[in-house]
């Protein structure tokens, strides 16, 4: 496979990614890890530039903290909602294509032929805003850009970063590790002072003690009084994550039954995919035959209360509010190892493979820090989201964060916490 990476100006730029518009109200992490789940598991990074995920991989030479090159052409071509480029680098040639702001082609071709023909196929659509194309091949209406010329800024935009939490918890754990470290070095002179020996109470005369202790509570009262000085608020308890999770069998029906309210037949129109998130429930719509105002005539009889909003020409996305279910509160007795052995096993009875992973959430209220043990499980399967939470019956703390049916693969993936002791 072609390295998906280019340099320019000495610096490396990621090429290649597969992008994607982000539903409103989903976390682009959450969003970018079910969009890999369902396209190819080996894409472990991603990128949010401007309402949109990009999904790339180490397979395709990509690395955490590479910029994306299709990020960095629309900021310098941002006077252009739509424009179709071709570009020489050293070895390859790249061609991007955005369209009404949506970035449909960001790739790297090994011969010029190659990138030509594509160039010539995506040039074949109406309307571009801007035609950028290498003077040799005589495109009509294309001007030549280099990218060394064009691309000045070292700000990179479209950043990679790694879809999975843990590597940012176990980063931000050994920042906050070298923080301490500097701070007990700074004032280690004061800390020594403060571990070494006090006299001892005992040795002091108590009457004199006391009588030092009642003016000095004396003294805080007068001035308390004087400046009217008010006593700290206590901060608020720390409400912990666990204590309000919805009814876990209620849940799994309300999704089922808002993907299937939401994925209605318009005629024209190809659904892809549908995701139950944490408040809304929102599918996506491809244009096969039909149009804009063939599908805005009928979505309101047949979605009522649900709000579409147009990415391109070409897909559209249609959103709902979920209701409130009861809450209640929930947490598994084990320890985190325990529950990654026992739910295996459990889906191992079903011949079903999971992806599980440990994480620690710490939670404060400005004074009091909490940390929350959560198991992470991922799972694509053919069961419905009532069959599938029926696996987690004997566990406690269990939450469906997201649910995804996918059209294409007619296959549910799902992404379920426990929260345990």
């Amino acid at each position: 496979m072609l390295n998906q990476v280019v340099t320019v100006n000495r610096k490396k730029y990621a090429v290649g990614l597969f992008w994607q518009p982000i539903g409103a109200g989903f976390v682009a992490r959450n969003y970018a890890r079910n969009l890999a789940k369902s396209v190819d598991k080996k894409l472990n990074l991603f990128t949010e530039y401007r309402g949109m995920v990009g999904l790339g991989g180490k397979k395709l030479g990509h690395r955490a903290g590479m910029p994306g090159i299709a990020g960095e052409v629309m900021e310098v071509l941002a006077e252009y909602t739509s424009f179709l480029g071709a570009f020489a680098t050293d070895k390859h040639f790249i061609v991007v294509a955005v369209r009404n702001g949506v970035i449909l082609e960001d790739k790297v071709f090994e011969t010029e032929n190659d990138a030509r023909q594509e160039y010539v196929k995506l040039s074949e659509i109406p309307d571009w805003g801007a035609l950028i194309a290498p003077g040799a091949w005589g495109m009509p209406r294309a001007v030549e850009k280099h990218l060394p010329d064009i691309i000045q800024s070292n700000n990179g935009r479209a950043i990679l970063y790694s879809i999975s939490r843990l590597k940012a918890r176990l980063t931000s754990v050994a920042m906050v590790a070298v923080f301490l470290l500097g701070l007990v070095y700074l004032f280690r002179n004061p800390i020594a002072e403060m571990l070494a020996p006090k006299p001892q109470i005992a040795q002091v005369n108590p009457e004199i003690v006391a009588e030092y202790k009642r003016q000095v509570e004396q003294k805080s009262k007068e001035l308390d009084q004087q400046f009217d000085i008010q006593k700290p608020t206590p901060p608020p308890p720390i409400v912990m994550p666990y204590e309000s999770l919805p009814d876990v069998m209620e849940r799994a029906e309300l999704c089922y039954q808002a993907i299937g309210f939401i994925m209605q037949p318009v005629t024209g129109w190809n659904q892809t995919l549908a995701i139950c998130g944490e408040e809304y429930v929102s599918a996506e719509f491809r244009r096969g035959s039909g149009t804009l105002d063939e599908f805005f005539s009928v979505a309101g009889d047949l979605m009522p209360g649900a709000l579409v909003s147009e990415k391109s020409d070409d897909l559209l996305i249609v959103q709902a509010k979920l209701p409130q279910v009861e809450m209640v509160a929930s947490q598994d007795e084990r320890d985190v190892e325990t529950i990654v052995r026992n739910i295996t096993s459990a889906f191992q009875g079903i011949d079903t493979s999971i992806d599980t992973q440990i994480v620690v959430d710490t939670l404060t209220n400005g004074v009091d820090v909490a940390n929350v043990n959560i198991v992470e499980i991922g799972v694509s399967s053919k069961l419905t989201p009532m069959q599938i939470m029926e696996v987690f019956q004997d566990f406690g703390g269990v939450y469906m964060t997201s649910c995804a049916w996918n059209v294409a693969t007619r296959m549910w993936n799902y992404e379920v916490i426990i929260y345990a002791k």
